[in-house]
Formats: C-alpha cells, sequence, structure tokens
C-alpha cells in the first residue's frame, strides 16, 4: 500500500516567545519539524504534504531544502488540526494509498510506531496513535470496546468514567487518503473554540460503518514542544536518544554525556569519540576512526582509521582519507585531505586538495580568498610543507615537492622540488641595544612628564 505523509506545521507557537516559528526551533540541529519528516522516511513515502501557515515561507524553503520534492499546502486561517489536515485535499487529490498525520512540534514518534500502525491499518479503516499517559490531565481519551476504538472524547465533554480512563490521544492517525478527506468533510466546529478537530473523525466513521482502532506507545513518544523550557527538556531527551543508540551500534563514547550529536549524524562500529566533542548537520565518521576532545565537526566526512583532534575544527566540505591525521587547533574547510597524510597542529587548510602522505608542518596556511573569490591549493603525494608556510592560491605544490619553513608560496613548486620564498636575514650589529635604550630613554621622559 502506497503511504503519504502530511505534516501540520502551521502553528504560530506564541509560547516559544519568539519571531522565529516554532517548528524551525531546532533540536539536533534540525528543525522540529524534520523529526518527523525523519520518522516518517521509515514508511517509504510516496508523497509528503507540510501544511504550512504562520512564517509558511520560511517554513516552506526549509521542508523544500530537506527534500524538494515536498509539497506545501497552506492554511490561511487557523480552524482547527482537521481544518489544517484538509488544506492537504487538492495536493493529494491524485494519491490512492494511506495518509498519516503528523506533527511539526512532536518530534519524537517513532519509526516503530508508525510502522505498528501501518500493520494495524491492514485490518481497520481509522488507526489513532494513544498513550498510556502518567498524568492524563486534560489530554483527549480513546474509549475502546475491546480492540476497537469508539470515539475519542475530549476532557472536558467527559464524564467521571471517561476522565478515569489513562488511554490519551496523541493525536496522530491514518486511513486510506480518500476516506480520510471524506471523514473529514464532515466535521463540523459546532464546539466552544467553533473550530474543526481531527478527533471527530473516529465517530464519523463509526457512523459511516468504517471501524477504528488505536496503537499505544510510550508517552516520552508524544512530547510536544510549547515553550523554550520544553525544547531544552526535548534537546536532552534527543541526545540521550542518540548516546544510547550510538553504543548500542558499536560505538566507543568515552564520557557520553559530554557529546552532541545531530539529527544525521552517523557513526561506524569501532570509532572511539572523546570527551567534550559536538557534532553539527551531515557529519559521518566511518568505523574505526576516532575524534578526540573538544573538536566540532559539521559537514564532514572522516574515513576509515583517520584521527581529528584534541581541538580540531572540520567545517563543510572537509574530508578525511583513510588513515589520515588532523591533529590540534587544525581547521579544515572544503578540502580533501589524502590517505595517510599528516595536518600536525595549528593549521588552516581551506579549499584544497592534499594528496596521498602529505606532512604539513605546524602554522601551514592556504591563503584561499582574495576578497572576492575563493581559490585552491594543491598540495602532491608525499609533498612536505614547512612550518609557518603560506600558500597563497592558487598554487600547486607537486608531487614529492617541499617548502622550506617561513615561506610565502606564490608560484607552482614542480614535482620533487625544493622552494623557499622568503625574504634575506640582515643582521645589524648592537642595534638591537642601542635601540631599547632609546624607547627606554624616551618611555622615562615621558614619565616624568606624567604621560
Amino acid at each position: 500500500m502506497a503511504t503519504a505523509l502530511i505534516l501540520l506545521a502551521a502553528g504560530q507557537g506564541s509560547r516559544m516567545n519568539s519571531e522565529l516559528p516554532k517548528v524551525l526551533h531546532q533540536i539536533g540541529n534540525a528543525p522540529l519539524f524534520a523529526h518527523g519528516l525523519h520518522a516518517g522516511g521509515s514508511l517509504a513515502p510516496e508523497r509528503t504534504v507540510v501544511v504550512v501557515g504562520h512564517g509558511g515561507e520560511q517554513v516552506a524553503a526549509a521542508a523544500r531544502a530537506i527534500d524538494e520534492d515536498i509539497e506545501i499546502a497552506t492554511q490561511t486561517e487557523q480552524l482547527g488540526t482537521a481544518h489544517a489536515v484538509l488544506q492537504a485535499k487538492d495536493a493529494l487529490a491524485d494519491f490512492d494509498g494511506d495518509a498519516f498525520v503528523l506533527y511539526g512540534d512532536t518530534p519524537f514518534i517513532s519509526p516503530e510506531t508508525l510502522e505498528a500502525m501501518q500493520s494495524a491499518r491492514a485490518s481497520h479503516d481509522v488507526v489513532v496513535l494513544g498513550f498510556e499517559a502518567a498524568d492524563p490531565g486534560r489530554y483527549g481519551r480513546l474509549v475502546m470496546d475491546g480492540d476497537k476504538l469508539s470515539r475519542i472524547v475530549e476532557f472536558k465533554d467527559a464524564t467521571d468514567e471517561e476522565r478515569a480512563i489513562t488511554l490519551c490521544n496523541s493525536g496522530v492517525l491514518c486511513a486510506d487518503a480518500k476516506t480520510l478527506f471524506d471523514l473529514l468533510s464532515q466535521v463540523g466546529n459546532d464546539n466552544a473554540s467553533g473550530e474543526y478537530y481531527l478527533p471527530d473523525v473516529v465517530e464519523i466513521a463509526w457512523a459511516s460503518n468504517l471501524t477504528a482502532t488505536s496503537v499505544s506507545c510510550d508517552e516520552s513518544e508524544t512530547l510536544g514542544v510549547n515553550t523554550r523550557a520544553e525544547l531544552a527538556r526535548a534537546e536532552g531527551l534527543f541526545q540521550a536518544a542518540k548516546r544510547a543508540e550510538m553504543l548500542e551500534n558499536g560505538v566507543t563514547l568515552v564520557a557520553p554525556e559530554t557529546v552532541f550529536f545531530s539529527l544525521d549524524t552517523y557513526i561506524g562500529r569501532d570509532a572511539i569519540i572523546d570527551p567534550n566533542v559536538v557534532f553539527g548537520p551531515n557529519v559521518t565518521i566511518e568505523s574505526g576512526a576516532r575524534i578526540k576532545s573538544f573538536s566540532h565537526l559539521e559537514g564532514c566526512h572522516v574515513s576509515t582509521g583517520a584521527d581529528a583532534g584534541p581541538f580540531a575544527r572540520l567545517r563543510p566540505g572537509a574530508e578525511l582519507g583513510n588513515d589520515a591525521h588532523v591533529g590540534n587547533f587544525v581547521e579544515i574547510k572544503n578540502a580533501q585531505i589524502g590517505e595517510g597524510t599528516k595536518v600536525g597542529h595549528l593549521t588552516y587548510i581551506g579549499d584544497a586538495d592534499i594528496g596521498d602522505g602529505a606532512n604539513i608542518g605546524a602554522g601551514t596556511i592556504t591563503c584561499n580568498y582574495d576578497g572576492v573569490f575563493k581559490h585552491r591549493t594543491t598540495v602532491g603525494r608525499d609533498a612536505f610543507i614547512g612550518s609557518n608556510t603560506m600558500l597563497v592560491a592558487p598554487v600547486n605544490v607537486g608531487i614529492e615537492a617541499m617548502t622550506g619553513s617561513g615561506s610565502v608560496i606564490t608560484k607552482d613548486v614542480p614535482d620533487g622540488a625544493l622552494a623557499i620564498a622568503r625574504a634575506k636575514q640582515d643582521n645589524k650589529p648592537m642595534l638591537a641595544v642601542k635601540l631599547f635604550m632609546k624607547l627606554r630613554a624616551l618611555k622615562a621622559k615621558k614619565a616624568e612628564k606624567g604621560q
């Protein structure tokens, strides 16, 4: 059965006290709504519709940055959840399959839970996700009759007996898309808020001789984010879950509580992550690599057996080959570091291709920016770059070539050549002593004048 996702991301989120739409606030360096899309990806959806409203252009742009095929529907008036889902009807007019309704501010619904709902759809027309609440509070209650869900009753409308029910409504549901939109068209707004509520489709389904059921998940999956405090709590829960996942997958975390991950961080088995490492978006660490303490990585790839740090910064486009070494206080940006290459310490390599087996001395800088354009530097295999070399791009250093320490390299260096480009040293006898005497006398004279 084909599957479509309808993700609701139209709310203003006024309790966040922010100019930014609520669903664009981040957990694990990804927008809140991206977590729902990530979980929904386990269903291999053929279509995805994001319903936007407040800050719609920003949310739409962020959605398409994740997947350019995402379709956007707009809820111009905030008239309730049923009304929001109905905005996806036109986008899915030609779709034949099941539709899952997810929420942009509920980031922790798991792929396993969605797959369980998908399985339940085989024998029921509508499947609602519920959870056993430790404190049901004012959640809507799921009224079950065996394995059948007869209705969802809001707290304010519930009897004392119904309020005693602890199985609560998460809002997530799935149904055949055409059936769902038919049910939604029958939802009314005869309630205190004058809004169209998605849970009403269950009772309408029963009236139409359709069946409904519920699938349960852990309450933690249904956590909604409405305030900065809840956002901070959600970040903590995300990081704890990601650390547990990494450990389970065979990654060594020396001090797990000090390592921070992004939603899309991938780390291979037997990699070692030392304390106080931060993974920004789009990082892949292959098996057997090591990232040492206080390093920050983003948009980079570290191959098998390579290591980086401590205090390394790998920026977008950094590619470390097998067994490469990037040492302390080294920054790599948009650069290929070859297999077995060593970039020891206190160095910046940007917009460069460094060949296999090269050795980059301390204090080396690729001078890649002229104030308008970026230029590339190429260093051949087995080359040796002396300490404190400035490589003024565009420039090429050949295979097995060498630069003398302190050189400013502005011209290509042929294979096997030694390039020395520094001013001739000229020693002036006793000039340092004379200069210091003159300066100290001037300082004393100013002190007498109170300057």
